[in-house]
């Protein structure tokens, strides 16, 4: 049994084999990180928490993937997961979660701060050194009062008030939300104890006013680092909306790429050969291309700033850059899978990408000059009248009365009869 699924392995076709827990641990550390991605993610997760290379296989992944199956698995059920993880994936999991738009999370830091410590105190001081000055000062500012201090006097308000706790009987500290006292009093206890020149710096911070400039560094130095592991500022990401003339759209034959940050990892996509754009990258794909093609996921994501933590709307944007990406390449190559290699060999994926929206697009406009009484006219409307249009699934052959992306060329010529006959 083992020497056949080693061999299924090493030939690509794991995807249908499974073996047994001891089987598994058996492999080779290479043949472990091959099988684990043609798991599911509870197995995948599992395989990894009850292996002897633990901590070896998590920090093997690259971030991305490992927040990936840390979101699909549920945060609350992932801590052993997160406890093996290294400082910078945990930084990037905090980068992903602590943030919605340009606004820092309160709420979701103290949670996730209580997810770190119960990971141990020798993994929360391997970490502890790689987060955030700004970004701890920030928290702790939200949400402790600090008086005291090295050779400072007390004043009369201070000496009046009803301090909660003091670590280092220099500085008193109140807590300004019970109900995390427990986590943020946990956090400063071991950081007395194991960092006090840390302590002692924080504390001198937060004494003072958090104002909105500590917010926004914060988000500056978050933005950086993600940027690095190639997620593009939202003012970047956005231009993948720009419209482009699809009468006039002629496809470029000198692309040249450029490997941009780290090489990531997001949920892939299944080459079935279901769809031209499937067939297409069966013929062509490459490590490079698939970095192209993460890094317009990651530009999607942003630009639509998509709560990580809602994994079927992440799924939904990747959904979209495969079937805008698949009705461009449909459009230009009218069904010539060669024609279809060379315009995605020579063309920057983000420019396709913007052919298959400005395609959509025009589908939104005709809509929105459109009313209709009738239910199932009015859902199609009302799905193309969206900020990001919707194929309705009532003019699928199954009639499905719910919503989708747009997958293929044919969505938009079912689309495109349907509004003819109601124009006319």
């Amino acid at each position: 049994m083992l020497e056949k699924s080693l061999t299924t392995i090493e030939a690509g076709t794991t995807k249908n084999v499974r073996i047994s827990d001891k089987e598994f641990r058996r492999l080779s550390f290479a043949d472990k990180r091959a099988y684990l991605d043609t798991v599911l993610p509870k197995e995948k997760m599992a395989l990894i928490l009850d292996d002897p290379d633990d901590k070896k296989l998590a920090r093997a992944m690259q971030p991305q993937e490992l927040y990936w199956l840390f979101k699909e698995n549920g945060a609350a059920d992932s801590v052993e997961l997160l406890a093996l993880a290294s400082p910078q994936q945990c930084v990037f999991i905090l980068d992903m979660e602590l943030w919605r738009g340009w606004s820092f999370q309160e709420e979701q830091a103290v949670e996730y701060l209580g997810y770190i410590l119960k990971g141990g105190e020798e993994h929360f001081l391997e970490l502890l050194s790689h987060l955030d000055f700004n970004l701890l000062s920030l928290l702790l500012g939200r949400e402790i009062f600090v008086a005291g201090g090295i050779g400072d006097l007390n004043t009369d308000e201070e000496r009046q008030t009803d301090w909660d706790h003091t670590f280092d009987d220099v500085f008193l500290i109140k807590f300004k939300n019970p109900e995390h006292a427990v986590i943020i009093g946990f956090f400063l206890e071991l950081v007395c104890r194991f960092d006090n020149s840390l302590y002692v710096a924080l504390m001198e911070s937060v004494s003072g006013e958090v104002d909105i400039e500590s917010e926004e560094e914060c988000y500056r130095i978050k933005s950086g680092r993600l940027a690095d592991l190639g997620f593009p500022p939202h003012d970047e990401a956005i231009q993948i909306y720009s419209r482009v003339n699809p009468a006039t759209f002629t496809p470029a034959t000198d692309k040249e790429l450029l490997q941009t940050g780290e090489m990531g990892t997001l949920p892939e996509m299944s080459v079935s050969g279901k769809t031209f754009l499937e067939r297409v990258i069966a013929r062509m794909d490459s490590d490079l291309f698939r970095q192209e093609l993460n890094y317009l996921i990651n530009t999607a994501l942003v630009a639509d700033e998509a709560p990580f933590a809602d994994m079927e709307y992440m799924g939904s944007v990747v959904e979209r850059v495969h079937g805008y990406l698949n009705i461009a390449l449909e459009y230009l190559s009218k069904g010539d899978e060669t024609k279809g290699v060379e315009i995605i060999t020579g063309e920057h994926l983000k420019r396709l990408f913007q052919l298959g929206f400005s395609i959509i697009i025009a589908l939104k406009i005709r809509a929105d000059k459109l009313t209709e009484a009738d239910y199932a006219a009015g859902k199609v409307l009302s799905g193309l009248k969206r900020a990001r249009p919707a194929f309705y699934r009532g003019l699928d052959s199954d009639g499905i009365d719910a919503y989708r992306e747009f997958r293929e060329l044919q969505d938009v010529t079912t689309t495109a009869d349907f509004l003819t006959e109601l124009e006319g």
